[in-house]
Parts: C-alpha cells; sequence; structure tokens
C-alpha cells in the first residue's frame, strides 16, 4: 500500500492554518486531502468519505478536536482511525487527557515540515504496518 494514497481529513477553524497544512501535505505526497471548518463539517466528511487519518486542531470554538476525537472513537466506522491533534497548547494535563481519549499523536505548533512528515509517516506505518 502507498501511503500516499491515503485519504487525510484536515479539521481547523482556520482557513489560513488548513491551507498551510493541506499545502504540507501535497508537498509531502499525498494526493487524496479533504477539509473541514469545524467538527460539525468534519462529521459531514467522515459519513460520506473514506478516510484514513484525520488531523484536527484542538482548540475550536463550540466543539473541539477533543470532542471530535471522542466521537470518532466511539463511532465503530472510524474508531480505528489514527486520529492527530495539533495545537499550541502544550499543557502535560491536556496531553494526558488527548491519550487518554485515543489521540494517536499530539502535535504542538508551531512544528517544522521535517517533524510533520515524520510524524505522519510513523502514524501511518504504525497503523497501515507499510513502509514509507
Amino acid at each position: 500500500m502507498d501511503l500516499h494514497t491515503i485519504p487525510i481529513l484536515v479539521v481547523d477553524d482556520s482557513r489560513v492554518m488548513r491551507r498551510i497544512i493541506t499545502k504540507q501535505l501535497h508537498t509531502m505526497g499525498f494526493v487524496s486531502i479533504f477539509e473541514a471548518g469545524g467538527v460539525k463539517e468534519a462529521c459531514r466528511v467522515l459519513d460520506k468519505r473514506r478516510i484514513g487519518l484525520i488531523l484536527s486542531d484542538l482548540a475550536m470554538p463550540g466543539l473541539t478536536g477533543l470532542d471530535l476525537l471522542i466521537r470518532v472513537r466511539a463511532d465503530a466506522r472510524t474508531s480505528h482511525l489514527p486520529f492527530l491533534l495539533l495545537t499550541a497548547e502544550a499543557q502535560v494535563r491536556t496531553l494526558v487527557k488527548a491519550y487518554r481519549c485515543g489521540a494517536s499523536q499530539y502535535v504542538t505548533k508551531p512544528f517544522t515540515a521535517p517533524y510533520f512528515k515524520y510524524i505522519i509517516n510513523k502514524v501511518l506505518r504504525e497503523t497501515y504496518g507499510t513502509k514509507e
């Protein structure tokens, strides 16, 4: 399996941040990227599309990335999906809560492109058992 064909969902209330992340993913060779501006929109995408990885901002107005993570883990159709939380918040209690809720990884913004690539490929290899 070519990891670059795995469909990715990017969830962030900031259109600018979604574009930055999407551009980085395209630069890394990923070809199937979907965007959502919040949890409700992300749930609609998950209902309609086959997604293989979710990248979500933690701090969004209304429902948060943690709310989305809890919904994803509670749904048998999506409970297995790798889920990366992206956030500017680096408090230990938030990190622990994210992992307890089932986050695959927790990436603190700002992050470098090489680190972002490393984390995504690591999570995809762990989940899908393939090489980069």
